[in-house]
């Protein structure tokens, strides 16, 4: 055993687990997917500026999460702490505003965060995102959110709730903000929060601290400040979402963690996992690209966690299908057989067959019992007299039943028997 072991907060993905996750992001995926949204893959990493500007240098991601250095030319570089602020980056650098809108983009990958590692909460983690760049309309806001919805209910989870807000937008949220920061004057803050005030007090009302949280009960609230245009978006996301059959709980308190949300704001949040619930969220973004240095350009983003999806699924006690490793396991005996079962192997897994072989020396015992092992549903057992023969022993690895097969109709038996 090696000496060497996974950074702190950090994690390994083997099989038999990594078919649950791999489950996972195919379901999260699959709405985005019928959805025309298309696939898009940034860097892990990126110019340290992309999340400063576009996070926001008062959130905790970029104060203190960051994973940041120089490069060999002294370039300052960070490890991607959440992939909306590149996918948009991208989006401008290839000119996609210039074209169709909404631009609809889904992403899965790694993200990187020195966070205080507990359950649920690591320093390397994966999500699902999706990204609809271009357009203000809220029935976009609505399809993104069903999207979310269905992604979870896809995997039988049944416990989670939606959380919604609305934040605003620059006609609105400054005054907003005037009234928050003159309450948050007279509490008793910590320097460094006082600090994080100063730059954006509605940071501080996404402390989970106890001691924060009990100084901001009677705090104000954006609800009662939002302007007409504002309210009426508001409005119509929840009338499109009820008549989607979305049910949400408005929480006039939900801010995110990232200073680039406007109007729609939204969490996912799962009864079964403690302080870290939230197992997805986002909301819309109307000024990011202008953050990033990009013309006017209204989207909507969200990102799912698949590490507290696969938390979820577990406390509800929840199984989720994951494909079979292999359909067919294949067992040469002999040299003449081994040679064969190149070409056997080979036309099986071109029909689109899951197969596996039996390598080595194995003796027939051995063979077997990793072909069990496998999880496969038939065994092809081939021999030197069976090639003579031109035949192989298929076995249903369920009944242990066992009839020969031609070897120039072995393909398509096997597909026969596995429909």
């Amino acid at each position: 055993m090696t000496d060497l072991v996974a950074p702190r907060g950090t994690y390994d993905l083997l099989p038999p687990a990594s078919a649950t996750h791999l489950a996972v992001r195919e379901a999260l995926a699959h709405g985005p997917r019928l959805a025309g949204y298309g696939y898009v893959e940034t860097p892990a990493f990126e110019a340290t500026e992309v999340f400063a500007r576009g996070v926001g240098e008062s959130t905790d991601v970029v104060s203190k999460e960051m994973y940041t250095f120089l490069d060999r030319s002294g370039r300052s570089l960070s490890l991607r702490p959440e992939t909306t602020a590149p996918v948009v980056r991208a989006a401008l650098q290839a000119g996609l505003q210039n074209g169709q809108l909404p631009a609809k983009l889904w992403y899965v990958g790694s993200q990187y965060r020195y966070e205080r590692v507990q359950h649920g909460r690591y320093r390397h983690f994966s999500q699902v995102g999706a990204e609809a760049l271009g357009s203000d309309d809220p029935a976009l806001d609505a399809e993104l959110i069903w999207l979310a919805a269905t992604g979870f209910a896809r995997l039988g989870l049944t416990r989670q709730r939606l959380l919604l807000n609305s934040l605003g937008d620059a006609t609105c949220r400054p005054v907003y903000r005037a009234a928050l920061a003159g309450f948050l004057a007279g509490l008793d803050l910590d320097e460094d929060t006082r600090r994080r005030a100063g730059i954006n007090p509605l940071r501080v009302l996404d402390d989970k601290r106890p001691e924060v949280q009990e100084q901001l009960v009677g705090a104000p609230t954006i609800d009662a400040y939002l302007c007409e245009a504002c309210r009426a978006h508001h409005d119509a996301v929840r009338t499109y979402l009820g008549d989607l059959g979305v049910s949400w709980v408005d929480d006039v308190h939900l801010v995110r963690g990232l200073d680039y949300y406007t109007r729609t704001t939204f969490e996912i949040v799962h009864d079964g996992l403690g302080s870290q619930s939230a197992i997805g969220g986002g909301g819309r973004y109307d000024g990011l690209s202008e953050m990033l240095g990009g013309p006017s350009l209204p989207s909507i983003g969200w990102a799912l966690g698949v590490d507290r999806t696969v938390l979820a699924l577990e406390a509800e006690g929840v199984a989720v299908a994951a494909p079979a490793r292999c359909d067919v396991y294949v067992v040469p005996l002999g040299d003449a057989a081994r040679r064969r079962s190149v070409t056997l192997v080979a036309a099986l897994r071109t029909a689109g067959i899951a197969t596996d072989v039996s390598y080595g020396a194995r003796g027939l015992k051995g063979a077997m019992k990793a072909a069990d092992r496998s999880g496969g549903a038939y065994a092809l057992v081939l021999g030197d007299r069976d090639l003579e023969a031109g035949v192989v022993q298929c076995k249903d690895l369920r009944s242990g039943e066992q009839s020969a097969v031609p070897l120039d109709d072995v393909t398509d038996q096997i597909r026969k028997r596995l429909e």
